[in-house]
């Protein structure tokens, strides 16, 4: 199939257009690079044997270039990254975040309906299912997200739900994901974000390379047992391998579907930073700071519909997320600037 991949320069898109050549797929990549690098690209398309990635350089705030880049390429499904991701941030910039992943979306589903395109795998989040006390989450609870963020994330799944439910012809694959860390296992593509990282791998990851002096650790009054954040990480190359299976879902029996990709297993900021200091043979010096606004205690997902309906589970472990975001780290000390 010829695939659209919003943001597939990005650190998850990257790994997700790899897949797709690896499976196959002629893969169009629509990315505005303002957190993404056009090298990790040039990496994936190495690793993929030489394979053609093309690539345009578009904005989905720009309604005409997104209409005229779904002309010209004619995709047959899309699968969509693209937008803004932190939690702190949003709540600091909430019009923002609404005008670029609502707004943005709605342009890029004008985009596609007028040219036909009516299948979409779409990048949400567990941040749509907010606070709630029973674990682990599943699809089946109703989604209340806690930050900006997140009900960003939740506006766009209920506007699929409402486009899906008013006419199948669409197919939609609304993808639930925890935390995605790790890298690809030769560490030439990995996570490069602009500016202070807002994930936690990353951070301890340049702690470890040297580039930051200590991990910031927001809050360590939490309900767990070390009083840190519990979260469920999962291996960034077992999600791209997730959409991989979403989109032969959709393409194959249509319909709405929603999934969690997560491994099910929780683990505090304390626990991660162990494991990564295990993996990089670096000290990993910290602070406890403040909690951010809209964070919560405890997040891991209950995957066992993606495994009942897609075949898909997680397979790499916490050591083998953290040894292979060091890889990446320690072999591109400032991303791809390096």
């Amino acid at each position: 199939m010829k695939i659209m991949v919003t943001g597939g320069a990005g650190y998850i898109g990257s790994h997700t257009v790899l897949a797709l050549l690896e499976a196959g797929h002629e893969v169009v990549v629509m990315d505005n690079l303002a957190n993404s690098s056009r090298t990790s690209l040039e990496r994936v398309s190495e690793l993929a044997g030489g394979k053609a990635i093309e690539f345009h350089e578009v904005d989905l705030l720009d309604a005409a270039a997104m209409r005229e880049l779904f002309a010209s390429t004619r995709p047959e499904a899309v699968i969509h990254f693209a937008g803004l991701k932190a939690v702190g941030e949003s709540a600091e910039k909430p019009l923002w975040y609404y005008n670029t992943n609502v707004a943005g979306t709605i342009n890029l589903l004008q985009a596609m309906e007028s040219v036909g395109c009516r299948s979409i795998v779409f990048s949400s989040s567990a941040t749509v299912y907010g606070a709630p006390e029973e674990m682990p989450l599943t699809e089946k609870l109703p989604m209340d997200a806690q930050s900006c963020y997140g009900r960003t994330k939740e506006h766009i799944e209920d506007m699929l739900i409402d486009l899906a439910n008013a006419d199948d012809a669409w197919n939609v694959a609304l993808l639930r994901y925890f935390n995605p860390v790790g890298a690809h296992a030769s560490g030439r593509i990995g996570e490069d974000p602009t500016g202070v990282p807002n994930n936690l791998l990353p951070f301890i990851a340049q702690v470890a390379v040297g580039r930051r002096d200590k991990l910031k650790v927001f809050g360590n009054d939490y309900p767990t047992p070390d009083g840190t954040g519990v979260r469920d990480y999962i291996h960034v190359v077992d999600l791209a391998e997730g959409h991989i299976k979403a989109l032969d879902a959709i393409s194959d029996r249509g319909g709405l579907h929603t999934w969690n990709l997560g491994t099910g297993n929780g683990y505090s900021v304390l626990e991660v930073r162990d494991a990564f200091e295990k993996a990089s043979g670096k000290e990993i010096p910290y602070e406890i700071v403040d909690r951010r606004p809209g964070d919560v205690a405890v997040s891991y997902a209950d995957p066992s519909s993606a495994l009942a309906d897609l075949g898909w589970s997680a397979t790499r472990d916490i050591d083998t997320m953290c040894a292979d975001h060091w890889r990446w780290q320690e072999n591109n000390p400032n991303g791809y600037a390096s």
